[in-house]
């Protein structure tokens, strides 16, 4: 028999230690070679269904839009942050990932007294906050920002196509795909793509 995770219960213990308001950051899109990082912070209901919140990469583009759709209906708080390609370059995608981490973070209608955050690194703000690897899979709320993070930046990407279809970017979302290697060395880089990195610099 397969061990149930509850995955409220981070969540809940900090509340019983006093933290009223506890938020989930997770970023999409330090892989692909086009395109913004985007994250995403969210603090659910107390009393929401919280189990049908999973790790977006687990999750059907059909069934991430429908639960981002529920998380408007349930009345959690969002915030949204992105840093452009150029940021990318300027900064690297690790900081990057980070600044748009302490975006999404400030972009919340009301200040969470603690952050989950997914993967190894903390958000650079004064807020207590605990870094939890594979937080998607531990953490109801990480998997809601990441599901968050992951539509809104797949909504982008689908604009840049219309702009830019000779790419693909509807298919791959700027991820590096064989067939988006292709295009770049086709079509050489547009001005979405990250500079910085290898797949794009050679071709510039």
């Amino acid at each position: 028999m397969s061990h149930i995770v509850d995955t409220y219960c981070i969540e809940k213990d900090l509340h019983q230690q006093g933290y009223s308001s506890v938020a989930g950051v997770d970023e999409a899109g330090r892989g692909p070679l086009a395109g913004p990082v985007v994250a995403a912070c969210v603090i659910l209901p107390v009393d929401c269904e919280y189990q049908v919140f999973r790790d977006s990469k687990k999750l059907t583009p059909a069934a991430r839009c429908r639960l981002f759709e529920n998380l408007q209906e349930i009345g959690a708080l969002i915030g949204v942050g992105s840093v452009s390609e150029r940021g990318i370059d300027r900064h690297n995608i690790l900081q990057s990932s980070l600044l748009a981490m302490r975006q999404a973070v400030g972009m919340l209608h009301r200040s969470p007294s603690y952050l989950l955050v997914d993967g190894k690194f903390t958000v650079p703000c004064s807020l207590p906050q605990q870094a939890l690897v594979k937080g998607e899979s531990r953490s109801a709320s990480i998997a809601a920002a990441s599901i968050v993070a992951k539509v809104v930046r797949d909504n982008v990407m689908e604009r840049y196509h219309d702009l830019f279809p000779q790419y693909n970017f509807c298919k791959h979302k700027g991820y590096p795909t064989v067939e988006h290697k292709q295009r770049i060395a086709e079509y050489g880089p547009s001005i979405l793509h990250r500079r910085a990195f290898k797949g794009v610099r050679e071709h510039l």
